[in-house]
């Protein structure tokens, strides 16, 4: 069987516990196919109920950061033995709403992917240029992606979200097909170069249902991190709906 695309959403901080819940044992009701892999990062406070109502479903369950160190005093922090002990799967690094508002660096972006990898937690980490570094966005790319594997070992399982920032959120354009591909193209490229192999590269940034079906097709795209268009269970399947029509 052909490597499933792998099609998720980060809830940011949205939901409460009973509207979270609604949507997972509803996301488990519904229909899989088997060609996608799919996955969601809810918050901290409701990682542990989501993995639970999701058992046995397929769905990946990720958490949205993690502190580099196991333990220690980092008031408010959570560490990846904390996330296992969740049985959350996947961890979110290096958004760059964390870069921007929380001050996360290419340097403790590099420790919390090693910590993920060294306790079984695979990293999903967040790389892409701002508006006015698109003229450089290769440059850009090739530093954040380098010092996010700089700790890793040959074959290590870390995933990458291309997420331009100047495409995220309310009011963000997405990029268009081509270019995302050759984003992605370059992230693997630079990757590879340290881990032996090229990552999984997802493409998120303004992901909706109109969109979803040309991007998941560009040769270099390995599936789709969606924010708000998949932030109710309706709209999550529909997108994975067009996504399996095209596959």
């Amino acid at each position: 069987m052909a490597t499933p695309v792998w099609i998720g959403s980060g809830w940011k901080m949205t939901k409460r516990r009973d509207e979270a819940l609604d949507f997972a044992r509803r996301l488990a009701a519904g229909p899989a196919d088997p060609r996608i892999q799919r996955m969601v990062f809810p918050p901290f406070t409701l990682l542990r109920e989501i993995k639970a109502a999701l058992a046995g479903t397929g769905v990946l369950v990720g958490a949205q950061t993690m502190h580099w160190e196991d333990d220690g005093a980092w008031t408010g922090e959570i560490s990846a033995p904390m996330l296992v002990d969740c049985g959350t799967d996947l961890v979110e690094l290096g958004h760059s709403e964390r870069r921007r508002h929380f001050g996360e660096t290419d340097d403790t972006i590099a420790l919390k992917v090693a910590a993920a990898l060294r306790h079984g937690l695979q990293p999903v980490v967040c790389v892409g240029e701002t508006a006015a570094q698109q003229q450089e966005a290769d440059a850009v790319l090739a530093r954040q992606v380098a010092a996010a594997v700089s700790m890793a070992g040959q074959d290590a399982p870390v995933m990458f979200a291309y997420e331009p920032v100047w495409a995220i959120g309310e009011g963000g354009e997405p990029a268009t097909p081509g270019y995302a591909d050759a984003r992605h193209e370059r992230i693997k490229v630079v990757a590879a170069d340290r881990l032996g192999v090229p990552p999984l590269v997802f493409y998120g940034g303004s992901v909706n249902a109109g969109n979803c079906a040309e991007l998941i097709v560009q040769r270099n795209v390995d599936g789709l991190f969606i924010g708000r268009a998949a932030w109710t269970v309706e709209g999550y399947w529909d997108i994975l709906r067009r996504v399996s029509a095209v596959l």
